[in-house]
């Protein structure tokens, strides 16, 4: 039997200095090719699970398996298996697209014609190509973000990772990502999305799980979800889960 995409067991996190767990014996299995999203209200643990996910905080105690290896003791060959599009950009505003990418596959261990190939590709896909050669920080957000993008996605990673991938993008930059990250996922690419653009999400996940205070409390196909809590969108099942209070 293949292993899942990913894997999680028994997993606690407590930040330095606080005295409440953020997570606390969280479970989680992720299978090979899914189109998942990860849904919470603000300081659920959301972007904290996809930190740990990523390997950019570190825990003691549980399990984070990729594809059957265990994270913290194999940084290196996880390392290599996913892409990360954080809420945060990331790149060197300095430098052009073809100079970020260049850097960013390099760093990824990719050779000199699998760079040049791959960022001719993507640059031609995300629509870069007319200004590949300006400075990254003349650009709009919405250039941003598909730089953001383009980077994570540069080695060709069996797992994607998307935090806020479209914040701040006009409608028809966000169609056109949506499409290329369902073509990618057509293709095999496993998708772990969170987001507040709940609309956004119907349209890209076909599974979920709501967090919230910590705890995994809904996990399962987005429609049977909606059926079985009598919902008609993602909206009012996060709404019905969640409560409507306020949240910080």
């Amino acid at each position: 039997m293949n292993a899942p995409a990913i894997y999680i067991r028994d997993l606690d996190f407590i930040y330095p200095g606080q005295s409440d767990l953020c997570l606390s014996q969280l479970n989680l299995r992720i299978e090979a090719g899914e189109r998942f999203g990860l849904f919470g209200p603000n300081g659920a643990g959301k972007t904290t699970l996809m930190h740990l996910m990523t390997g950019l905080l570190n825990y003691t105690k549980g399990t984070i398996q990729l594809f059957g290896v265990e994270i913290k003791n194999h940084e290196r060959s996880t390392n290599k298996l996913f892409g990360f599009v954080p809420q945060d950009f990331s790149f060197y505003q300095e430098l052009s697209p073809v100079e970020n990418l260049e850097f960013f596959g390099a760093w990824s261990g990719l050779n000199r014609h699998d760079i040049k190939k791959r960022s001719s590709e993507l640059l031609e896909i995300l629509g870069l190509t007319d200004a590949c050669h300006q400075p990254v920080r003349k650009f709009s957000g919405g250039m941003k973000r598909r730089v953001n993008l383009a980077i994570a996605v540069m080695p060709d990673p069996s797992i994607l990772f998307l935090d806020e991938p479209t914040v701040g993008v006009d409608v028809q930059t966000r169609h056109a990502m949506i499409h290329y990250l369902k073509s990618l996922n057509e293709r095999g690419t496993t998708l772990v999305y969170t987001s507040h653009q709940l609309s956004e999400a119907e349209e890209l996940c076909e599974r979920i799980a709501l967090i919230d205070e910590g705890k995994i409390i809904a996990h399962d196909d987005l429609n049977k979800l909606l059926a079985s809590h009598q919902q008609d969108g993602l909206e009012g099942l996060f709404l019905s889960l969640t409560g409507k209070k306020y949240r910080d």
